[in-house]
């Protein structure tokens, strides 16, 4: 049935979401959630998430979304600083953050599907009723369930929209929460219209599948997932992604959209022949893509394989949704992220703020005919350091071409300066993943005595591991030398999130410990 929400087994249909969705209101409004407050949310993909969002909404409150992965220290660190008055968790990621959570917050239990648990190696996952009694915890600790099943329908008009509040990455010290202002019925529509545009979400989801694979505490995948079911879609939630999994359940449930990462793209190429001509894909329309670099070759491949349903955007959880790429800008332009969104324009500016003209690479600046209304959680005046001429920047590097295409060099913190040349990681990992006994991999600068920097890459592969020399043979053919890494770095399995993207911060954090380097 349309507008449900499928994970596993397990199936919530529309009207049960929102009747779920009106008893969660009550019962965060009676645990003292009210206008702005924020409600900090450390669920992976599944019903909880879109309930709390959804009850969020309705009370006026922030939808923090925390990102699963973080240790106790990090998780700890974002509880604080958005002053969290509910943390909604579940069971099986409760106990590893107890330490570290603030002494007064409440703590809602939510079980662990088997379908997650199973997915995530975790084994018997305690009920949360039993989980509760294991802990040590000074604030209160309560089973989701049993408070929704307890708790009466909300039935007060909902205020203007606060959205989630989400922590950007954190490249140079703390994450800060993107903290957006309420939304009347004017800014509502604009947004729904960049959710249509930018997403290819349509207002009326009716006849939309949605599978999402990409963890929802990223902002991406937080916009896209709320919104189609928002919209009415059918959404199903793929624990965990896995290549063949996703080609059969797309199958399965003639799934129409899809929001996904590069990353995925790599491993469903690399599904043998036969396998890949197993699975009906015919029923997918609008495939979005973003987070990172896709090698043309790789974009060119899934559009030869699935057809010119694959789209490609540019954004940032400040200024959302920015540029977008159908399959046609793709294969003529190869690399581009495509054309500004309808009332956004995009200037490219040199350190000085001078204006660059097409083909040269600067600083990346958005300027909005609405102004993006937004402040950083408690730091209001870090907005002002994004700032320039009404533009607003978060350190990408680009260019545009002569009819006004964006095209990506790499992020202004992830840029390597050896020797005075500034050197862009991802243009050399957009031709490193190409060869073919790279699956996956992550370039970035350490310390040089005499040129600053050097380029190391981190090579994810099977063994025997490739041979540097070979690698370095690849990379001459399509690049300058001095782009070529001097050290290379074989690994089994290199560190990510949900999403299949690398940590690179992760990776970079060693090298440049007790040095003066933002990471």
């Amino acid at each position: 049935m349309h507008g449900d929400i499928i994970s596993g087994e397990r199936r919530l249909s529309q009207a049960d979401r929102q009747a779920r969705t009106a008893r969660a209101a009550t019962a965060l409004h009676d645990l003292g959630v009210g206008l702005d407050d924020c409600v900090a949310m450390m669920l992976r993909n599944d019903f909880p998430f879109f309930e709390c969002a959804a009850a969020c909404t309705l009370l006026g409150a922030y939808a923090t979304p925390v990102n699963w992965h973080y240790t106790a220290e990090e998780t700890g660190y974002i509880l604080r600083d958005c002053d969290a008055r509910v943390l909604v968790i579940h069971a099986d990621l409760l106990p590893a953050i107890v330490p570290a959570l603030p002494p007064d917050i409440t703590v809602l239990v939510a079980a662990t599907p088997p379908e997650i648990a199973t997915a995530y190696g975790r084994g018997d996952v305690p009920s949360p009723a039993t989980l509760i009694g294991m802990l040590d915890h000074r604030g209160p600790l309560l089973a989701w369930d049993d408070l929704l099943a307890a708790a009466g329908p909300w039935q007060a008009p909902p205020p203007d929209t606060r959205g989630s509040m989400i922590y950007t990455s954190g490249t140079t010290g703390h994450p800060k929460g993107v903290r957006r202002e309420p939304m009347d019925a004017e800014k509502q529509a604009l947004a729904a219209l960049r959710l249509h545009e930018g997403f290819g979400v349509p207002p009326d989801c009716s006849d939309v599948t949605v599978l999402m694979n990409g963890p929802m505490y990223h902002s991406a995948p937080n916009a896209y997932g709320l919104g189609a079911a928002r919209n009415g879609a059918t959404v199903i939630l793929e624990p965990r992604f896995d290549p063949e999994e996703l080609l059969a359940m797309v199958q399965q449930y003639r799934v129409t959209h899809m929001h996904m990462v590069p990353t995925m793209f790599v491993r469903l190429l690399r599904l043998p022949a036969d396998v890949r001509a197993r699975y009906d894909v015919s029923s997918l329309r609008h495939v979005i893509h973003g987070a990172a670099p896709c090698p043309p070759e790789v974009k060119r491949g899934m559009i030869e394989w699935w057809g010119p349903v694959i789209f490609e955007y540019y954004g940032s959880t400040e200024n959302g949704l920015v540029t977008v790429a159908d399959s046609h800008a793709a294969l003529e332009r190869p690399g581009t992220v495509g054309l500004p969104l309808t009332g956004l324009q995009i200037r490219i500016r040199d350190e000085n703020g001078r204006e660059l003209g097409p083909g040269q690479v600067g600083e990346i600046y958005v300027h909005h005919a609405v102004r993006a209304e937004f402040t950083y959680h408690k730091r209001d005046q870090a907005r002002a350091e994004m700032e320039f001429d009404g533009g607003l920047t978060n350190g990408d590097m680009g260019w545009l071409d002569a009819d006004g295409y964006l095209f990506l060099a790499d992020r202004r913190n992830d840029m390597v300066i050896s020797g005075g040349v500034n050197i862009y990681p991802a243009e050399i990992e957009k031709v490193l993943i190409a060869h073919p006994e790279v699956r996956d991999c992550a370039v970035f600068g350490i310390p040089h005595e005499e040129f600053g920097e050097s380029l190391i890459a981190h090579v994810e592969a099977d063994e025997p591991y490739p041979e540097p020399a070979a690698l370095r043979e690849h990379l001459a053919a399509h690049l300058a030398a001095f782009k070529i890494p001097r050290d290379f770095v074989f690994e089994a399995k290199l560190p990510r999130e949900d999403s299949g993207k690398i940590f690179k911060r992760k990776l970079r954090e060693p090298y440049w410990a007790g040095r003066d380097k933002r990471i």
